[in-house]
């Protein structure tokens, strides 16, 4: 792997600014991160992506997206069928369990179909997250279901759908969002609730998922842990909980820097990510002034997170060619449709 800073970043538009392709030349992120603003026609979203490989001088460098389905889905017709959220997947699963696991597996399978041919492979999904009653609805039907049960066994259907399709799945956001009474994008969510609930309702899903090759931290103060910082900050959170309890020693991203959760200026924000011992830094809004201070304070990718971040790339290795037969892509995506059809 060329040496690369241990950052993912975005861009502001369809193709890259003369300013973007400088900075991805000198400071050679790990990693590109694609938003609705960056979606075209599919030969621009290919150019766009073998344009930030190229940059790189890695084939392999990872592209992200947010392709989740229902209201979190970057990527629309006439690219990608409009997916149902996660919500409508444990519905059916409630109805018919092996309906379920096999429409949560088909989806991502096909998720994976779609953001191949494209350039991007790695999906921020499965959310893993179990939301209470009265919880902010930024999880809300995003999640599969309210009980870790549910969760557990249909995230790990979609995890394993996309790996199928040669896509690295991310399991979020560790160690659970789902209780969150504000939204992160806008505020620092303050859960007060015991240890011992956290770890019979909020963990179980990452912990069985552990062995999944990434994860994104939650922008969430769990105050039994660590009562001053959210987990993406949280030395404690990071070591204790998601490394040690949960036993995830997979590659460990933050969730966007420049979210409201998190507090101080750029620079504080990177270096309290990277003094928490997460891997690699997120930025997502193409702000090229915010991403020069993520960058100063960002260091190469080496170590551990380095060792973390080729073992993520090694499972692409393992691709299941059918995916690239039409025929084949379009018998499962009658068989997903037909799942919900039939419950209209």
């Amino acid at each position: 792997m060329t040496e690369s800073k241990a950052m993912i970043v975005g861009c502001a538009g369809k193709m890259l600014t003369q300013d973007e392709i400088a900075f991805i030349e000198r400071e050679n992120p790990w990693g590109l991160i694609l938003f609705a603003r960056n979606i075209g026609l599919v030969e621009e979203i290919r150019m766009l992506t073998a344009h930030f490989r190229l940059l790189t001088r890695r084939d392999d460098a990872p592209v992200f997206i947010d392709q989740e389905g229902g209201r979190v889905q970057r990527i629309r017709e006439p690219i990608a069928q409009s997916y149902p959220p996660g919500a409508a997947i444990g519905n059916l699963y409630r109805r018919d369990p092996t309906a379920g696991l096999r429409a949560a597996r088909l989806m991502s399978r096909l998720h994976a179909a779609d953001l191949r041919p494209l350039g991007i492979n790695a999906d921020c999904l499965p959310v893993l997250d179990v939301p209470v009653q009265g919880a902010h609805d930024v999880i809300g039907d995003r999640a599969y279901g309210n009980d870790p049960e549910t969760v557990t066994l249909l995230g790990r259907e979609a995890a394993e759908g996309l790996l199928e399709g040669c896509v690295l799945p991310v399991i979020k956001h560790v160690p659970g969002h789902g209780r969150a009474f504000s939204d992160s994008h806008k505020a620092l969510p303050v859960v007060d609730t015991p240890l011992e609930e956290l770890r019979r309702h909020d963990f179980p899903p990452f912990a069985a998922l552990s062995g999944m090759p990434m994860a994104m931290t939650a922008h969430v103060v769990y105050t039994a842990i660590d009562p001053k910082r959210p987990a993406t900050t949280s030395h404690v959170v990071v070591q204790d909980i998601i490394r040690g309890e949960l036993g995830f020693d997979g590659l460990l991203m933050s969730d966007d820097v420049s979210m409201n959760a998190l507090s101080g200026d750029f620079a504080a924000r990177t270096e309290s990510i990277f003094g928490a011992g997460l891997d690699v830094v997120l930025h997502c809004n193409g702000v090229m002034d915010e991403m020069l201070a993520v960058a100063a304070n960002t260091p190469i990718l080496r170590g551990r997170a380095l060792d973390r971040a080729e073992k993520a790339l090694k499972r692409l290795d393992d691709h299941d060619g059918r995916l690239d037969d039409t025929a084949h892509v379009a018998g499962l995506r009658d068989e997903l449709n037909g799942f919900f059809t039939a419950v209209v």
